[in-house]
């Protein structure tokens, strides 16, 4: 034997890449471009970053409009107190503009929120899964993804926003604004506590000091009652909170969902569940579409027997449970495999079993 022969049957210099044929494959086309895996992650990687930028720039404007509602407290209440004869409703004033202020920052947290929660979706279910075995992702993580991007909802309520800026920030401001206008009244023209003074001055113009006093009582108990009952709201997804929980952390969280099924459930809670739909596909062709569904779409499909009355030709029905994010594959595969066939997509109430939400027994 040569020394070629010898040569040739040495295996190569270095460490080696075994390649299998599914690592070549595409994973998305389109018009003949064809984007591979290591394409793919570089995609996500830049919208991660967009979508990170987009939530900071969001984060400084709920900044800016706190810093708003601080200066003008603070510019408010030195020209109150700059002399005795500053009016005490300047600070009912202030009240107002940061009500104000308020209602816009809860409008800007919302869009925050929808951006970072995508952010939070993104480093819960495809970054950390590239750290820890089986190396894959959540199984419901992309298809979360691509509904939020093409049909963006804000994942918390406007009433939940407004709580939580209460709570964060604008309740010690409304607290200090209390303080202030009550030490107007009792420091200025003259320093007193007897509360029939203190009516007399709350008064504004024509308005009666008692009006004021109860509107005042009024308005901030709302706050308190809107800042606590908002509470247990944890809708927002974008905050620093824990996407998974432990076994003993869901026991809990079930116990009390039980115990507290019959009591008072808030209306303005939002509902995050995807939307299922149930499609209803007419055709002549019902293996050929079947077959693709269950290939291509990984759905279990139903068949039933129909009959046109108009025309009276029997055809098949088929049934298949989907996502709103599928729609757009299912009319292509039904395409594919009977133009002719008849398309409906319905909305479904609730989808239990297998590929959906589980199917419980109970009452």
């Amino acid at each position: 034997m040569s020394d070629e022969d010898l040569t040739s049957k040495k295996p190569p210099a270095g460490p080696t890449r075994v390649t299998t044929p599914s690592e070549d494959e595409p994973v998305w086309t389109y018009r003949g471009y064809q984007l591979g895996p290591g394409e793919f992650t570089t995609a996500m990687v830049h919208l991660f970053r967009a979508e990170i930028n987009r939530a900071n720039v969001w984060r400084m404007r709920l900044d800016t409009t706190t810093n708003w509602a601080v200066v003008i407290t603070a510019a408010i209440i030195t020209f109150a107190f700059s002399e005795p004869g500053g009016e005490h409703s300047a600070i009912i004033l202030s009240m107002m503009l940061i009500t104000l202020f308020l209602f816009i920052e809860a409008r800007r947290y919302r869009y925050y929120e929808l951006w970072s929660s995508r952010v939070r979706l993104m480093e819960t279910d495809f970054y950390a899964a590239m750290l820890v075995p089986p190396f894959h992702p959540s199984s419901d993580w992309a298809e979360s993804l691509a509904e939020n991007l093409l049909q963006p909802h804000f994942s918390v309520s406007y009433l939940e926003a407004v709580g939580r800026r209460l709570r964060r920030n604008y309740l010690w401001i409304y607290l200090f604004l209390g303080i202030a206008w009550f030490i107007k009244l009792s420091l200025h023209p003259t320093a007193t506590l007897s509360w029939p003074i203190l009516v007399q001055r709350a008064g504004i113009g024509t308005t009666p000091g008692e009006f004021i006093l109860i509107g005042m009582v009024v308005f901030f108990a709302l706050v308190v009652t809107v800042a606590f009952a908002t509470l247990g709201l944890q809708e927002a997804s974008g905050e620093v909170l824990p996407r998974y929980f432990s076994a003993q952390d869901q026991a809990q969280e079930v116990e009390v969902e039980t115990r507290s099924a019959s009591k008072f459930r808030a209306w303005f809670k939002p509902h995050g569940r995807r939307k299922q739909l149930l499609a209803l596909i007419i055709t002549d062709k019902a293996q050929e579409v079947a077959d693709r569904i269950l290939s291509d779409m990984k759905r279990g499909v139903t068949s039933m027997a129909g009959k046109g009355m108009y025309t009276g030709v029997e055809h098949s029905i088929l049934i298949c449970a989907l996502t709103v994010t599928e729609v757009g594959q299912l009319k292509e595969l039904t395409r594919q495999a009977d133009p002719k066939a008849f398309l409906i997509v319905t909305p479904a109430h609730d989808v239990l079993g297998k590929g959906f939400s589980p199917l419980e027994t109970g009452e």
